[in-house]
């Protein structure tokens, strides 16, 4: 298996509510990441006095960060609306040489960063807020 670039693990943004998804601009470095609860079923007859789990029965959750240059472009502005409207858009994160993953995400942090000798930038961090889909490449 080939190594991949991390420039290509791309987060978008649907613009209008239509399955338009644009790339937001501006990321240097990007994350997703999946996490399922667990369901402790142990009781005093479980083997060996081992934890069991229950399987298929916690909850699911994604998050999405990224980090970035500030370039105040359409996805930039569409973020603060976002954010500031409470809107849960649809989001794509596409996972080079592994698939797309696409579903709800509300926008829990969005924070702005600059030095006088340096550039402007930004950080998001997303939370999945209802059913993801993931189809392989």
């Amino acid at each position: 298996m080939a190594v991949q670039s991390g420039r290509d693990l791309l987060i978008k943004m649907d613009m209008t509510g239509d399955g338009q998804f644009e790339t937001i601009a501006g990321l240097r470095a990007s994350r997703i990441g999946f996490n399922a609860e667990t369901v402790d079923v142990t009781s005093l007859e479980s083997e060996g006095r081992w934890r069991e789990l229950l399987g298929g029965a916690g909850v699911r959750s994604a998050s999405i960060s990224g980090s970035g240059v500030f370039r105040d472009g359409t996805t930039d502005e569409r973020a603060r609306q976002v954010f500031f409207d409470g809107e849960i858009p649809r989001f794509q994160v596409v996972i080079p040489d592994f698939g797309t993953v696409e579903g709800p995400f509300q926008l829990t942090n969005l924070e702005y960063a600059g030095s006088y000798n340096g550039e402007a930038s930004y950080e998001m961090t997303l939370a999945s807020a209802g059913a993801l889909t993931f189809v392989a490449l």
